[in-house]
């Protein structure tokens, strides 16, 4: 028996629900009207990213070739596998398009990864498609500059019941509308699960009986952003960090960035206005520990970033840009680090202090740019490199 996922998977890109601007920049690539040689499929789990590659797969008479990130572990492996699919010509259809599912879960110790899908780009003739859960994710930064990136966003509840309530037509059968309002609201935005929870309560024999559990989805910081800028003020944006896995004051720094970018005149004041309340609390917080303020600091961050918006407007679509300010502060850190390390290798040698050293450091690294000294401490490579510049 056919799952209800698989038995009303969309043919076609038309058939697609609730991602009219991605379908309309699919076709814009398929077009030609793009410079760039592939897709990233960014969005969150149960949006249909699979859906639309097989849609757009049936439209243009193209077979498919799966990957999934794992393959590019080990570059001779995913070669052997890649050479027949890329070299020889498809039997029976049109063209070929090369899915790469989950791209954003190549790992870090991966000897093919990122550079290896950019290779496959730039020397196949194959239409590639990457799909992924969080494409801004920094291992992806060189894949992105290459791909033309389409954006699915999560369906609203209203959007999945309309969906649900179709496919439940299609059945000839009915859910307690209670149940299926629950099961569109919990779902967050994952169709495929809300899709296979309706199949499993339409199966019980008392359907009412069915449990419904809320997804603890984790969202990225980008969606975050999209909800309190752009999406009409609402009471569950109060909620909109808690899946967030960020620390707040760098979200705040995500904020402070961005906020320019999307406010202006006296929107631009109330925002501000907004985030200095933020700031006035987090002072108050750090020094008298009063802890139980964190929900007028996410008061403000949240519902009241968002409220400064011109009442009752929808925002259009913005791209947002890391806050500087943070790569500024990492490398501070990082240069701050070697300095440490260096300091504790004189400390030994010296039994001077190594906080001395740190508040002397100006006239220590004039010692230590003498090769003799740094041979003597052992310095490697990067360390005499700051030495010497720093």
């Amino acid at each position: 028996m056919k799952t209800w996922i698989e038995k009303y998977r969309p043919i076609t890109l038309e058939e697609i629900k609730a991602q009219d601007k991605a379908v309309e920049k699919i076709k814009q690539f398929t077009s030609g009207t793009s410079k760039k040689k592939a897709i990233i499929l960014n969005g969150s789990p149960g949006v249909g990213k699979t859906s639309v590659v097989f849609a757009l797969a049936h439209d243009t008479n193209s077979e498919i070739f799966e990957l999934n990130a794992s393959d590019f572990r080990n570059k001779t492996k995913l070669q052997e596998r890649l050479k027949p699919a890329i070299e020889q010509n498809t039997l029976f259809k049109k063209s070929k398009i090369i899915l790469i599912d989950e791209v954003d879960g190549i790992s870090g110790s991966d000897r093919g990864g990122v550079p290896e899908i950019i290779r496959l780009i730039k020397d196949t003739k194959h239409t590639i498609i990457c799909t992924a859960n969080d494409a801004w994710t920094k291992k992806l930064n060189p894949l992105r500059k290459i791909c033309e990136l389409v954006e699915l966003e999560d369906i609203s509840p209203a959007e999945t019941k309309g969906i649900l309530k179709e496919i439940l037509k299609k059945e000839g059968t009915e859910l307690n509308n209670e149940l299926l309002n629950k099961i569109a609201i919990d779902s967050k935005g994952d169709l495929r699960a809300a899709i296979n929870d309706i199949q499993t309560a339409a199966s019980m024999e008392n359907p009412n009986e069915f449990i419904v559990t809320s997804r603890n989805k984790k969202t990225s910081i980008f969606n975050a952003l999209k909800e309190v800028f752009q999406d009409k003020t609402k009471n569950e944006i109060l909620q909109v960090y808690d899946s967030v896995d960020m620390p707040i004051d760098e979200i705040i720094l995500w904020i402070e960035e961005n906020i320019p970018k999307v406010y202006n005149g006296i929107e631009l004041v109330k925002a501000y206005q907004k985030l200095g309340n933020v700031d006035l609390f987090k002072g108050r917080i750090y020094k008298q520990q009063y802890w139980r303020f964190l929900v007028y600091e996410n008061i403000f961050l949240s519902y009241g970033i968002s409220e400064a918006k011109t009442e009752g407007e929808k925002k259009g679509f913005f791209k947002y840009k890391r806050p500087g300010r943070i790569l500024k502060i990492w490398l501070n850190n990082i240069k701050h680090a070697k300095r440490k390390t260096i300091a504790e290798k004189y400390s030994k040698e010296t039994h001077v202090g190594t906080k001395r050293i740190m508040t002397e450091w100006n006239e220590i690294k004039n010692i230590l740019k003498n090769p003799t000294i740094q041979k003597q401490l052992k310095l490697d490579t990067e360390e005499i490199d700051y030495v010497m510049k720093y």
